[in-house]
This record gives structure tokens, sequence and C-alpha cells, in this order.
């Protein structure tokens, strides 16, 4: 079984300019998912997809393939995860390559560790699982927790038949979000679905402090924190 792993790393950005290569303790922001990946047995080819020369050098440096630059029309902000898997995917088919498995892994994601990539890999191996995504619990922001305000600030529950909402957060059910540090599919369940995200979908949970996605300075900084306090390898 042969795994693609891309890592879609466009130019432009909106939190943080050049944000997929700003320093994060000493090493581009994507260059922490390229050498995860690059570690993990299971990874046959390990691809940066974007339209940006100074990403691509770097992505180089730390020993990433960048065999194409990403089509401007790939790398709008309207532009899905799916367009971007299937050119890269379609590149690779034109050249006599073709792969069983995709493994989309955002560099947003810093904290996501190799023995996670491996994990989940393992799982939809053994399972034989057409697609997987990373999730995390919910906790704080749980729905039973969340209002909107209206006619003057009063408080409005979120849930329309929020029964209890000072339930105890230990007893209420247990919901999950996509943290975005994992996609995994089949590629002809991809090319059938056109998303990771379908009936035959299933979750490899993270803990919360791995799903921290970089969105602005001080995603930075507490990326940093992490990385320190747990002692993360490079």
């Amino acid at each position: 079984m042969k795994i693609l792993a891309i890592i879609p790393a466009r130019g432009g950005s909106k939190g943080i300019k050049n944000k997929n290569i700003k320093n994060l303790c000493g090493h581009p922001l994507i260059a922490w998912t390229i050498m995860r990946a690059n570690k993990s047995k299971f990874i046959d080819k390990v691809v940066v997809s974007t339209d940006s020369k100074k990403i691509a050098a770097i992505s180089k440096k730390y020993g990433a393939s960048v065999p194409f630059v990403r089509p401007k029309k790939y790398a709008t902000d309207k532009a899905n995860d799916f367009v971007v898997l299937n050119h890269a995917i379609n590149f690779f088919k034109t050249k006599g390559e073709k792969f069983d498995y995709v493994l989309m892994l955002q560099p947003t994601s810093p904290l996501r560790e190799l023995k996670d990539i491996n994990s989940s890999i393992k799982k939809v191996l053994k399972e034989n699982i057409d697609s997987l995504v990373s999730v995390c619990k919910v906790e704080t922001q749980h729905p039973r927790f969340i209002y909107s305000i209206k006619n003057k600030d009063s408080l409005i529950p979120f849930l329309k038949k929020n029964d209890n909402p000072s339930m105890r957060r230990q007893d209420i059910e247990k919901l999950y979000f996509l943290d975005g540090s994992i996609y995994i599919s089949k590629i002809k369940t991809l090319m059938q679905y056109k998303t990771f995200y379908h009936n035959k979908t299933k979750a490899y949970e993270v803990p919360k402090w791995k799903s921290l996605e970089i969105d602005d300075i001080e995603d930075i900084n507490l990326a940093e924190f992490y990385i320190k306090n747990k002692k993360i390898t490079f």
C-alpha cells in the first residue's frame, strides 16, 4: 500500500504574514510537519504543494519533494482541500506514479507528533478504513455552555432544549471537533466523495494541547510553550 503525504502550503496568509515559514523554536513552521512526515516508515513520498518559491526552497531544504508549482487558481482563499489534493495526485498519475492512500498534513498543526502520524496510519491499514480524520474532545466550548446575545444583552442558549444549562461538565455528552492535524483517505474514496468527511469516516483522537492550530502570533507563542515544556523533539 503506497501512501502519498501532501503538505499544502500556499504563500498567502492573513493572520500572520508568511505564516507557513514563520519561525517556531528555531525552525520554519512548515519544517515541523516535514520532518515528522519524513521520519514515518509508512509514507512513501512527502510532497509540499505550494505556489511560493520561498516556501518551496525551504521545504526542499528540510527534505520534502516539491516537484511542481501549484497553479494560482488552486492557491486562492476559495480553493478547497480536494482541488489541491486532486491536482497533486493527478500530477503523479501522469508521471506513472500511483498511490493507494493520501495523507494530508496541514503545516499549521506543528504539535502533531510522529507517533500520531504512525498510529493513525496503522489504524487505517489494520482496519481497512476508507477515511480517517483527527478529532479533539470539546470541553469548555461545549454547546451546552454557549449562548448568543440579543435584545439588549440578553443571553439566549444556543441549544433550544437546554433543559439543564448548569449540568456538570463531566456529566454531559462527549462531543468532538475536527482539529485539522491528520487526514487520511483511500484515494479512490476521496475521488468518490471529494472530501474526507462522509459516512465511512473514522476518528483518531488527539489531546487538547496537540489540537493547537496556528492562526496568529499568540498561537505561535503557545506552540513554543508546549514544545519547550513537553520537550517535543524536532
